[in-house]
């Protein structure tokens, strides 16, 4: 039995930004505050949003205040913004920074985010939450979560509940048409992992599963094709609707240890997340395979990199094979070659071992690990 969980309203193609106003009068809301950040601004897009809505007799206040991997100051900062204004609803616009902050100024109220964070579920009604994605990799403008940093104990705080599922979703790949190669790159193997992981998952149903399948095999040869041609507006497109795709499925499936995982990288040394996805893939995979070795080979298959006349076994093989050349092809670097101090890393594996663990989604992988497990990962991912 699987419970699901969608946003009321996703609305998919190229130009369906201008359908914003529409989407609001629908639903009765007039007074949005939007959450985004300085890029954001600087590159016209807000303005561009502020003037849609304007020209709908909207008048938007906008919180530019949001940082890469969003901090409990930042969203404090943006909650105190919310407070000054009349605002019956939030529009999170950007990335999965601008939108994870969006979720949570939608939903803190008074209370401390360290209290909302996992394993506590937070249901009850928020403010409403748009969600427009300007990338093609978190996700997070279908999913029921959001993560937010610790800045002092350096702790990537994994908050969930149906309180920050977007109400609605705008998912226009146009957007996404000046991302740079890197962003690209990184944000694809994001939601690659997503729907991977949401497939293998211990929580993994039906729904959930013929979501992240196609996912899969809408990144999997389009991501490549971005990197290289970042004009390519069917690439883009297909990406666009793979990363809404991996969302809606570990949305209502979970994510597992390579999340867990890159938590705490992210936090202590400040990788962006789909980097540290990335760094993590191949090395995750090869130790959880054996676990779930025909669910590995059907992702396998679904990607393309293995057909169905191989055993599980040789699928797999090819699988992990793949996920080292991507990240060869798309030079994502090891956490050696980022530059990451060696003794520091050291140093801090016990500790992010740990926070791995606590945050649940280690548990939901098919080969559960134990500390020392996870400690053995991160080293064997360390030059890797």
């Amino acid at each position: 039995m699987a419970s699901i969980h969608l946003p009321r309203t996703i609305r998919i193609g190229g130009g369906v930004l201008a359908e914003l106003p529409a989407v609001l009068a629908q639903n009765g809301l007039t007074r949005p505050l939007i959450v985004t950040d300085s890029w954001i601004e600087s590159s016209g897009l807000l303005a561009r949003v502020q003037d849609l809505l304007a020209k709908a007799g909207i008048a938007a206040r906008a919180f530019t205040g949001v940082v890469p991997d969003p901090t409990v100051a930042s969203v404090e900062e943006g909650c105190a913004f919310l407070a000054e204004g009349d605002h019956d609803c939030v529009i999170g616009l950007g990335g999965g920074s601008p939108i994870d902050s969006a979720k949570m100024i939608a939903v803190k109220g008074t209370r401390r985010i360290a209290d909302l964070k996992a394993p506590h579920q937070e249901d009850a009604p928020a403010l409403p939450i748009v969600a427009i994605p300007t990338t093609a990799g978190t996700g997070s403008e279908a999913t029921r979560f959001t993560v937010i940093t610790d800045a002092d104990t350096d702790e990537k705080m994994l908050c969930a509940g149906l309180a920050y599922l977007p109400s609605f979703a705008l998912v226009d790949y146009e957007l996404t048409l000046t991302k740079p190669a890197r962003l690209t790159a990184d944000t694809g193997i994001d939601s690659l992992v997503h729907a991977v992981e949401a497939y293998v998952s211990k929580q993994a149903n039906p729904f959930a599963d013929s979501m992240a399948l196609n996912a899969m095999r809408l990144i999997w040869p389009n991501l490549p094709l971005a990197c290289q041609d970042p004009g390519n507006r069917a690439a883009r497109e297909a990406l666009m609707l793979g990363a809404l795709q991996g969302g809606i499925a570990f949305s209502n499936s979970s994510v597992a240890l390579v999340h867990g995982m890159s938590r705490p990288i992210g936090a202590h040394f400040h990788v962006s997340h789909g980097l540290s996805n990335a760094m993590l893939m191949p090395v995750v995979t090869q130790w959880s395979a054996p676990a779930a070795l025909p669910r590995y080979a059907d992702c396998a298959r679904a990607m393309g990199v293995a057909d169905a006349a191989e055993s599980d076994q040789s699928a797999v093989g090819r699988l992990i094979e793949a996920l080292h050349q991507i990240n060869a092809d798309l030079a994502v670097p090891s956490p050696a070659a980022y530059g990451i101090d060696k003794a520091r890393w050291d140093e801090l594996l016990p500790l992010m071992a740990e926070q791995a663990l606590a945050s649940g989604s280690p548990g939901n992988n098919p080969r559960v690990p134990g500390l020392e497990e996870i400690v053995g990962l991160y080293l064997a991912a360390w030059a890797h």
